[in-house]
């Protein structure tokens, strides 16, 4: 599972990619039986794919914030990491 999560974390866009075109399939085999024609299938597929995966996005760019900010703050150990402010002012 932590080889998975760090795939993922590594390939963020491949990852959403992959899901997006896995959430169109889903959404034409769910939508497969009903009467409509195949182009209106398409296209509430690819609205339920596009409504999924900016929810995913979403949730990756969080991800991405929370452990940006946790790296700072674990980097940071009460030394002063910033060696060019310090030299523009000296």
């Amino acid at each position: 599972m932590a080889s998975l999560q760090a795939w993922v974390a590594e390939h963020k866009l491949t990852s959403i990619g992959a899901f997006w075109a896995s959430a169109v399939g889903a959404s034409l085999a769910y939508t497969r039986k009903r009467t409509l024609k195949p182009s209106l299938r398409f296209i509430h597929a690819r609205m339920h794919a596009q409504a999924l995966t900016l929810e995913v996005l979403s949730g990756a760019a969080l991800l991405h914030y929370y452990d940006s900010a946790s790296y700072i703050v674990s980097a940071d150990d009460g030394e002063n990491h910033n060696n060019a402010t310090q030299n523009n002012y000296a």
